[in-house]
């Protein structure tokens, strides 16, 4: 059988996180010799369904267009995915805040289990995901006729965005489900990178002491280095940083070609949401902070006088 990925978009372009998805999909469908399709559900989103028929690994993308799917809302998404799972033998989303709202739901709908955080494709029915944040991999077999999973996306190289020529079909929209709907919502603007999509990321913690200081140090080097700007979860719950900027197993997993950590110790649910970046930079005047375990070049010094210094020479 074919298998579907749920697609993120903004309605006129595809997010990153669903290439990385549609990788994943790759793989499994090499094991059961299937098609991927790639769903992509909203309202007025015909710019980003065709957008995506030009990427690589697709045979169809289906377009589902209708006001309750307008606001993204989990409850809508995931009837509209279950309206149409039964064609499929994998459901696939991108491990993001979005995907594990709205995965959760279809596999209760289809009363089956969730496999989450796959990071490696081992046969149709077996995959690899961490476990102990991130300091076990267990190997997990599906036994579902339908087997429901989300995908950590940094450990999926993404499929091109451009040279495919896949199908697009439309298909009904679901009616509300009447469960849920939004009264409003806040857009943080920021002007560096998206943290998840980001190739340098330069991250803060607690050792900054200040959202004055957090700024002051962290913002020059982010803009000298063209970097996204990150932050550890001791940071983010002092108040430093803004909660979306959590690097963690509890905020955002990251794997850039460069992280920086400047006065972050390297708590074991920081390390899970990072150590597979790339190349790994740390600043810290602790010579025993964890962080320097998995630090590819370490600098023992106070943050407030070495990243200045640092950001002078650039």
């Amino acid at each position: 059988m074919n298998i579907l990925v749920i697609a993120e978009h903004n309605h006129e372009s595809i997010q990153a996180a669903t290439l990385n998805t549609v990788m994943a999909a790759t793989q499994i469908s090499a094991h059961t010799q299937g098609q991927v399709h790639l769903l992509v559900m909203g309202h007025a989103a015909s710019q980003a369904a065709q957008a995506a028929s030009s990427m690589a690994g697709l045979s169809q993308v289906i377009h589902v267009d209708g006001p309750p799917l307008a606001d993204g809302l989990a409850e809508n998404l995931a009837t509209q995915v279950h309206a149409l799972a039964s064609a499929y033998s994998h459901i696939l989303f991108p491990a993001t805040a979005a995907g594990k709202n709205t995965a959760p739901r279809v596999a209760a709908l289809l009363d089956v289990a969730q496999v989450s955080d796959v990071t490696r494709i081992q046969a149709a029915d077996t995959f690899e995901r961490p476990i102990y944040a991130g300091n076990a991999i267990a190997t997990v077999q599906s036994l579902d006729a339908i087997k429901v999973l989300t995908v950590r996306t940094t450990a999926f190289d993404p499929v091109s965005p451009s040279g495919g020529h896949a199908l697009v079909s439309v298909a009904s929209a679901v009616a509300d489900s009447g469960n849920s709907r939004l009264l409003g919502s806040e857009i943080a603007k920021n002007d560096r990178p998206e943290l998840t999509a980001a190739n340098i990321i330069v991250s803060g913690g607690r050792a900054l002491g200040s959202p004055e200081k957090f700024n002051e140090i962290m913002t020059p080097l982010a803009i000298k280095l063209g970097a996204a700007i990150g932050a550890s979860r001791a940071a983010v719950d002092a108040g430093y940083a803004a909660n979306d900027l959590q690097v963690g197993q509890t905020g955002k997993i990251v794997a850039p070609g460069l992280y920086v950590a400047c006065g972050i110790s390297g708590a074991i649910q920081h390390l899970a949401g990072m150590k597979d970046s790339k190349v790994i930079v740390a600043i810290n005047k602790d010579p025993e902070a964890p962080i320097f375990s998995v630090s590819d070049y370490g600098l023992e010094a106070d943050l407030f006088t070495a990243v200045p210094e640092w950001v002078a020479a650039l």
